[in-house]
């Protein structure tokens, strides 16, 4: 009786220091997302009763041209922003890590543009885009039509999302590169490997665990950019930067649809699920953990 009171004792302590964290759990993400799949059944306005309508709304969300579109939109940017975020944070750490002069504060500074309020930097470069009085054409001497020109706002709003998190995405290259036992690299130097066959044979590869993090964080936040669009362009010019966030958005506070507001979350969030397991399944085979 006395160690099954003991275990008992220990399962019920366990279970106490555990509940703030599944209280966290169940009140911010079961509870919400519950809610969320209950609202793509119903029809509502914020203001009328809710409506029950069974599917409709997941039928007109699924044969809608426009959300078809944001989610190409949204595709398309994440295609743009993630592999050149990669390799730049990428070069930037092992650039950082290599013990030149000042690499302690050019950590600091990539890292600012991170921990600053998205809509206030969204308003600082929606001045430097500025066709007429914009500090980038002034560079450059034209008057182009970084925001409203429809083949232009994608790349200009993903260039400014690059730059806003390369910096942090570094941050982790650089703390991956710092895993790396030196005595593989000096193994390999001895064996007449030049640096570039060094990076590819040796640093790449076990950098491995580190990439599938990034690539996993950065798809995510690619898909889910909202703050940089809502500043720049609130989903124009045309559509060009409709992407799925800003449509919900806009459905949800503009048309006050909260039903399609709610599949279209729904979707999104079935898409970064597969997207993120066909990734693990690419890195699972791949990624070694002992590199001692």
């Amino acid at each position: 009786m006395s160690r099954r009171s003991g275990r008992a004792g220990e399962a019920l302590a366990g279970y106490a220091m555990l509940a703030p964290s599944l209280f966290g759990l169940l009140a911010f993400l079961a509870v919400p997302i519950g809610v969320v799949v209950w609202l793509s059944f119903q029809n509502w306005d914020l203001i009328a009763p809710l409506r029950p309508v069974g599917l409709a709304n997941w039928r007109d969300v699924l044969t809608d041209p426009d959300f078809g579109h944001a989610l190409l939109v949204t595709a398309l940017f994440a295609l743009m922003v993630v592999p050149v975020q990669t390799a730049l944070a990428l070069l930037l750490a092992v650039l950082l890590t290599r013990g030149l002069p000042g690499s302690a504060l050019f950590r600091v500074i990539y890292v600012i543009p991170w921990v600053c309020a998205p809509l206030a930097l969204g308003l600082v470069w929606k001045w430097i885009f500025a066709p007429s009085y914009g500090a980038l054409n002034a560079v450059l001497g034209t008057h182009t039509a970084w925001l409203t020109e429809p083949a232009l706002a994608l790349p200009a709003i993903a260039a400014v999302t690059i730059w806003s998190q390369v910096g942090y995405v570094t941050l982790f290259f650089i703390a991956g590169l710092s895993q790396i036992p030196d005595h593989l690299l000096e193994a390999a130097r001895v064996d007449g490997a030049g640096p570039v066959r060094v990076f590819f044979s040796i640093t790449l590869p076990l950098l491995r665990p580190t990439m599938f993090f990034v690539l996993v964080t950065s798809v995510i936040s690619a898909f889910q950019v909202f703050d940089t669009v809502y500043a720049l362009t609130q989903g124009g010019p045309q559509g060009a930067t409709d992407v799925v966030a800003y449509a919900i958005y806009h459905e949800a506070f503009t048309a006050f649809d909260l039903g399609h507001a709610a599949v279209m979350a729904l979707v999104l969030f079935a898409v970064l699920v597969v997207v993120t397991l066909a990734q693990q399944l690419y890195f699972r085979r791949r990624i070694s953990y002992e590199i001692g």
